[in-house]
């Protein structure tokens, strides 16, 4: 039996603002913003190439805004992907480089931080 994970939500405090942070900012497809009943909006966002989304709004979320901490995105270039970001105005770290992965970090308007990691080659090791 597979176990997939297609949804994570990030806890935001203003739904708008995230929306244009992840869509318009970041370029993440918008794939649902749908206000299910007065105080209960629903955001759906997927980055490109990933099949897993992310979804915030209003009434949908109990954690803190701004406590998400641990969410790790495979990218194929650390460093591409950090220029990506820093073209389109996020503060982004530098690229760090490790044994296991190229890293960089970044967080969005509310203070949840995303980690990038570029996979080591593990084909060049062998």
């Amino acid at each position: 039996m597979d176990f997939r994970i297609e949804l994570i939500f990030v806890p935001v405090s203003d739904t708008d603002r995230a929306k244009a942070f992840y869509g318009d900012q970041l370029g993440w497809n918008v794939d649902h913003d749908q206000t299910v009943q007065p105080g209960l909006r629903f955001v759906q966002v997927t980055p490109p190439g990933s099949a897993c989304s992310i979804a915030f709004g209003e009434g949908i979320a109990e954690d803190a805004p701004g406590s998400m901490r641990n969410v790790q995105v495979v990218v194929e270039d650390a460093d591409a992907a950090r220029a990506q970001l820093v073209a389109a105005g996020v503060d982004a770290s530098e690229v760090d480089d490790l044994a296991w992965g190229r890293f960089v970090s970044f967080a969005d308007p509310d203070g949840n931080r995303w980690t990038l990691q570029q996979l080591p080659d593990y084909g060049a090791q062998a």
